[in-house]
């Protein structure tokens, strides 16, 4: 019986002795209680290099590194086993070739059943790869940190699920303010705007993020010192590999100054739109007002001529009134045109504003009516500037007249004025020197931003049918654009407009009235070439000029009135239209100078066209004109 149990016994130790010898992924081995080996299996073999018969009876001591052998590692960890009942640890060991790989340990002690140590059974496996795995994402990680500390451009932070911050980049304190113990801890809602958080902006975002897979987007947020920057954030969520979400990884962007200069740029963008916007409808409002000069010239000098020959027939005469007043109401809707284009006739000269408005404050309270208070409001050290009396006056009078109708139920309007410096003022067609702010507030309606940018636009109105003609506005920009200063309009709907009329500053000082000039003595019968491209203006002038008892050659070109020098015809005076083909007025005149040095020339014009050299100083004859208008201007050139 003893002899059969004692042969199973070795039948099942050679079956263990099979199965460690099978195991190649684990070191399986014997130590006696002093640490020496006595057994070895396939897998020590593997991974640590050595051949069974090389390593029995060697302390097992040789695969720890040097620094742990001098420190007693090994000892240490066969203590540990017989007083705690199992050793198990991590560390570097040492293969044969001398390579390095890391392990996991397990020491048992083997204690006979009398309690005698009879030696310890060791279990190693080979953890380089894990170890290694492990040391990479580490340094991943640590890059990784470093990188996100490294970042001052840019928040970049971590949000726990229920949107609490749990990290904070350097980034991230430069652009909101906050020091990572401020703010660990926190929901983000911190830094979004009083009116986002009350819209609920904060958990849409990580909403939207958790339910398309990212949030982008760009507004408003509030540093710790109060103040607002425009900052484009993107959220991402972080889901775990079982598909828990983890938490949100967030980056905000400072955008502020980018998006300030895209305003600033749009706005030039918009000037300079709005700039040829004016310029080409200036042009065309030119173009059309000189055109129409021309008709309204021969409409007033045939109603003149037809006036003198009908007689003293009463209806006739009614008839010859309302066609005159209507030619006349022509004059003043192509007068603002021109003002609009910048081509009308200015005659500048010294204006005291103060005394300006008072000369016209008793016009100004009867046209405002009872239920509007004015006031007038002028700094003591105002300077006077350089303006056309008349159309300053109706400048005024127009925007004036324009706050009343934007105060049905009556208000205050407020005149007022002060010099300001150029520089400061981005607006101003100069960066340097004065201007005279001459404004003009109601408390009235205001306007939206819509019909503020088109205020100044010609023909547009905001006045029922028949009660403007949408030239006022355009005709005061025209006018204040002509003098070199601005004119600016301030409004808000419900709080009322600020219309502003920045004129330069005179630099002549104020003129001394002139003495009246005496009558002029009647000028003779003259011989008067008139030169019009225009056939329509060119009879009527003729026949104005022919009923004052003058003697009258025409032509049609310029060309061909230089043809009548070439005749004997003795020429007194030239009156010539200055926008023609080919050849224009002042071009002319300066050949028929050549020719006649002496000889008086008139220049006609629709509006106000820029000469040079000597053609700036000869007489202006502006369209439409009438009998009386020639009268004046010949007896003034022929002095």
């Amino acid at each position: 019986m003893s002899e059969d149990r004692s042969k199973a016994s070795t039948i099942e130790d050679g079956r263990l002795r099979l199965l460690i010898d099978a195991v190649i992924d684990y070191a399986i081995y014997m130590l006696d209680p002093e640490g020496i080996i006595t057994s070895w299996n396939a897998g020590a073999r593997r991974f640590k290099g050595y051949e069974e018969a090389e390593i029995l009876g060697q302390h097992f001591s040789r695969f720890y590194t040097d620094e742990d052998r001098l420190v007693g590692l090994p000892q240490r960890a066969l203590d540990t086993a017989i007083h705690e009942g199992r050793f198990e640890g991590e560390g570097w060991r040492v293969r044969k070739d001398g390579t390095h790989f890391w392990c996991h340990v397990v020491i048992d002690p083997i204690f006979a059943a009398t309690g005698e140590l009879l030696g310890f059974a060791k279990i190693t496996r080979d953890l380089t790869d894990r170890k290694m795995a492990e040391e990479t994402l580490k340094q991943s990680e640590q890059q990784f940190r470093l990188l996100v500390q490294s970042v001052t451009d840019y928040a970049i932070y971590m949000l726990a699920p229920d949107g609490r911050l749990t990290n904070w980049n350097p980034g991230a304190q430069r652009i909101k303010g906050y020091r990572p113990e401020e703010v660990i801890g926190k929901h983000f809602s911190l830094f979004y705007t009083p009116e986002d958080r009350a819209a609920g902006e904060p958990q849409r975002t990580l909403d939207s993020a958790v339910r398309e897979g990212r949030f982008e987007n760009k507004g408003w947020r509030v540093r710790k010192d109060g103040t607002r920057f425009m900052a484009h954030v993107v959220v991402d969520p972080i889901w775990g590999e079982t598909g828990t979400l983890l938490g949100f990884a967030k980056i905000t962007r400072d955008i502020t100054e980018a998006t300030i200069a895209q305003q600033t740029l749009e706005k030039t963008r918009e000037a300079l739109f709005q700039a040829q916007k004016m310029q080409a409808i200036g042009q065309l409002s030119g173009g059309i007002a000189h055109d129409f000069n021309n008709l309204l010239t021969v409409i007033l000098g045939n109603l003149e001529i037809v006036r003198k020959r009908v007689g003293d027939d009463p209806r006739i005469t009614r008839l010859l009134d309302n066609a005159t007043q209507g030619a006349q109401r022509g004059v003043s809707l192509t007068q603002r045109m021109l003002a609009f284009a910048r081509r009308q006739e200015l005659k500048t000269e010294v204006v005291e504003i103060p005394q300006l408005i008072l000369g016209i404050s008793g016009l100004l309270r009867s046209s405002l009516g009872p239920s509007v208070v004015l006031e007038t409001q002028f700094s003591p050290t105002l300077e006077p500037v350089i303006a056309d009396v008349n159309q300053l006056e109706l400048a005024v009078l127009n925007l004036a007249t324009n706050a009343r109708d934007a105060m049905p139920h009556g208000g205050k309007i407020i005149i007022s004025a002060k010099t300001e410096e150029a520089e400061g003022q981005p607006q101003l067609p100069q960066t340097t020197g004065r201007y005279v702010c001459l404004s003009v507030t109601d408390t009235g309606e205001g306007m939206d931003e819509s019909t503020l940018a088109m205020a100044m636009d010609p023909f547009f109105t905001t006045k029922g049918v028949g009660k403007g003609t949408g030239l006022g506005l355009s005709m005061v920009h025209g006018f204040t654009e002509q003098l070199g200063g601005r004119f600016i309009l301030k409004s808000q709907t419900d709080e009322g407009t600020i219309a502003e009329l920045w004129l330069p500053v005179s630099t002549r000082g104020v003129l001394a009235t002139s003495a009246p000039e005496e009558d002029a003595p009647p000028v003779p019968r003259l011989c008067v070439l008139v030169v019009d491209d225009d056939s329509l203006v060119l009879t009527s002038t003729s026949l104005l000029l022919e009923d004052l008892g003058h003697r009258v050659i025409s032509a049609v070109s310029a060309a061909q009135a230089l043809k009548v020098f070439d005749s004997d015809q003795a020429v007194d005076l030239v009156i010539t239209d200055m926008a023609m083909p080919q050849m224009d007025g002042a071009q002319l005149a300066r050949e028929i100078r050549n020719l006649r040095p002496d000889l008086p020339i008139i220049l006609a014009t629709g509006y106000a066209e820029r000469l040079e050299g000597f053609a700036t100083k000869l007489p202006r004859l502006s369209k439409p004109f009438t009998q009386l208008n020639l009268v004046e201007i010949i007896a003034t050139t022929m002095k």
